[in-house]
């Protein structure tokens, strides 16, 4: 076999999943993430017989777990690995590693109930195998006479501590050293809070992600304008805002923006008055509430504000000009399942105007549907969705019936749809088509070979056509898979 040799145990030919071996010879293997299939992938998988959570490979020579970044398709499946018998570190960035226990606590909380026991155990037992190190830093992994192998990660910007992984293998017998990078998920361009992603100095081999290899987004960099033209409609019905939300990544950018919108309405207010007599203040919005009910997302926002070293430019800005983007005054956190209820039936009874961002974001479960089916009747109230809403979720039923005015299941009921619906695109913490393409050209020594994995087969020979289009100019071969 010809070393070093990449094996894919997931999202090889799907969108989740992700887990990718590379091995570097025959005694010395690690893993880049160890993901859930998710959706399709896992109805495919179970629909042949399979788990959508085994590890159905050999661990005999896996060293190490490397983490991208801690999205459940990306480190879902690391309990797993524990048990099958994977005694290896787990390496990740700094803030992935805050990020991790919180994130794998939730999901056990979801699969296994309440037994605060195994949750404690099973956290206690990740926990012990971390490795946080900073970025834009080698240490070596392998040191051995026939192989040599160190690891560096780089900001990859798609969320809070996300990385992509260099890797170099050095064969010292053979005089032969291979650079092999995975991209993990890249960040989209024009990301509130974190850095672009930069690219990488060069690789021979490069693992690239095509979530997006065959489309464009929507214009990011106006996207807070729609967002706020939304909400100033929205709020024209005397009503409330409700915004389905994941806690990690989305929430946060949503919060940054949100913040953004009130300063500046806030010294809209203060030169024209505060009772909007020009009618273009529907509601006074320095008094809006805006509601974040998640639990989860209340402690991964924690996180991000812990680590305000590695935001970008513009968020250090705001934040040394004495402004807090994710903790500022009007920002109301909802913890208990108490307060959480009281709060659905205040607004629902006073029609209160009102944003809320709550989980899940394709309302498939969470605090959102407890709103939802407290307020989809009532016309003052407005639904905005900045997520894709994958078909089959109440979600996706939302968007597609409520503007005729039909109806959504929500826990086996029906609920008439009478709020107003609003869908803002741009919010894909993903790179887009234009962002992967140049993340290769970006590099000053273009890879030998890519491999194109984390894509629907739509997507993966889309961007597939256009990198061989752009290899062909310089006269380079290239390999993609």
């Amino acid at each position: 076999m010809n070393y070093p040799d990449i094996i894919h145990h997931g999202a090889g030919e799907g969108v989740t999943g992700s887990c990718h071996q590379l091995q570097m010879d025959a005694e010395h293997g690690l893993l880049v993430d160890c993901g859930l299939f998710q959706g399709r992938d896992a109805d495919l998988k179970e629909r042949f017989g399979e788990s959508a959570s085994a590890i159905d490979f050999s661990l005999a020579t896996i060293k190490m777990l490397i983490v991208t970044h801690v999205h459940a398709d990306h480190v879902g499946r690391i309990p797993q690995l524990l048990a099958a018998g994977f005694k290896g570190p787990i390496i990740c960035s700094e803030p992935s590693a805050k990020l991790l226990p919180l994130v794998l606590e939730d999901a056990f909380r979801l699969e296994q109930g309440r037994d605060e026991r195994q949750i404690e155990r099973c956290l206690t037992q990740v926990m012990e195998r971390v490795v946080a190190v900073p970025f834009d830093t080698w240490f070596s992994v392998v040191n051995t006479p026939a192989l040599n192998a160190r690891v560096r990660l780089q900001r990859a910007g798609h969320i809070l501590g996300s990385a992509y992984v260099e890797i170099d293998v050095e064969y010292p017998m053979e005089q032969c050293t291979k650079r092999v990078v995975f991209s993990g998920d890249l960040g989209a361009s024009h990301t509130p809070i974190l850095p672009s992603p930069k690219s990488p100095e060069q690789a021979d081999i490069l693992v690239l992600e095509s979530t997006y290899g065959d489309r464009v987004h929507e214009d990011r960099a106006t996207r807070q304008g729609r967002l706020e033209a939304v909400i100033d409609r929205a709020l024209a019905d005397h009503g409330t805002v409700l915004i389905p939300a994941f806690s990690l990544g989305r929430t946060q950018e949503l919060l940054y923006e949100i913040e953004d919108i009130l300063h500046r309405k806030s010294l809209s207010c203060s030169v024209e008055g505060s009772d909007g007599a020009d009618g273009s203040l529907p509601v006074n919005w320095p008094q809006l509430p805006i509601i974040l009910d998640s639990p989860l997302a209340s402690r991964l926002t924690q996180v991000y504000q812990s680590f305000d070293d590695i935001w970008d430019d513009d968020a250090r800005a705001r934040q040394e000009s004495g402004r807090q983007p994710l903790r500022f005054e009007q920002l109301i956190t909802i913890d208990t399942a108490a307060q959480h209820h009281q709060t659905v039936n205040y607004l629902a009874s006073t029609g209160r105007p009102a944003i809320v961002i709550a989980g899940h974001g394709m309302c498939a479960g969470g605090r959102i549907v407890n709103y939802l089916k407290a307020m989809l009747g009532d016309p003052r109230h407005n639904v905005v969705f900045v997520g894709y809403q994958a078909k089959g979720t109440p979600g996706a039923a939302i968007q597609q019936h409520g503007p005729k005015g039909g109806y959504v299941e929500l826990d086996r009921e029906r609920y008439k749809i009478k709020a107003g619906i609003e869908t803002i695109g741009g919010y894909s913490a993903h790179a887009d088509q234009r962002g992967l393409v140049d993340f290769v050209a970006g590099m000053p020594v273009w890879p030998s070979e890519i491999k194109l994995v984390h894509g629907e087969p739509s997507a993966k020979r889309r961007l597939g056509q256009l990198l061989e289009g752009k290899y062909s100019t310089k006269r380079k071969a290239v390999i993609i898979d």
